[in-house]
């Protein structure tokens, strides 16, 4: 496995009194479940925790626990996995690969969003795992990959304009301010 990759990983987390964000030390984690682990004691009362792991400025992963499901992973290209131990325990037990990006080369825009020339998306990523994991908080499946896809938008970028749409963009935004 490659050498050092710099990560930043950032839990947020919706309880009852609204969203959380708060760094995650992921240093030392020997599997994913120290990981879910970690995730859950950052906010341990919450009915939804999101860890999105943004390494390199080149890959996302985006980890999602729920209270009654098992943790859903999502990563931008399984590349990481095989750049870094973070990477390969993150990505150890996902098997499904996600839609391919070339299924995205005449994306259609949302009825809010405007018509723009779009940059096409990266032909060499190759998106792993569960690309539905955010539909059902308004960021479509099509929407993920076509925001790990553009050209020029990096991993802090994608979590960034997630959490806008989740309603917690101003909390992540205080936590890389500290």
């Amino acid at each position: 496995m490659g050498g050092f990759v710099s990560t930043f990983a950032a839990a947020v987390a919706r309880g009852k009194n609204g969203w959380t964000a708060s760094e995650l030390e992921l240093t030392g984690a020997a599997d994913l479940d120290e990981v879910v682990d970690r995730l859950r004691d950052a906010e341990p009362d919450a009915e939804l925790s999101l860890l999105f792991v943004e390494a390199d400025d080149q890959y996302l992963v985006i980890l999602r626990l729920d209270e009654v499901e098992d943790v859903r992973v999502f990563c931008s290209d399984s590349a990481y996995g095989d750049e870094s131990r973070l990477g390969a325990l993150l990505l150890a037990d996902v098997e499904t690969p996600a839609l391919e990006l070339d299924e995205l080369a005449a994306p259609r825009p949302a009825a809010d969003e405007e018509e723009e020339d779009r940059p096409a998306a990266d032909p060499d990523a190759d998106p792993v795992g569960d690309v539905e994991l955010l539909a059902d908080l308004g960021i479509s499946s099509h929407r993920l990959l076509t925001l790990c896809g553009l050209e020029g938008m990096l991993p802090a970028d994608v979590t960034a304009e997630i959490c806008q749409t989740l309603g917690c963009g101003d909390e992540l935004e205080e936590l890389r301010e500290v």
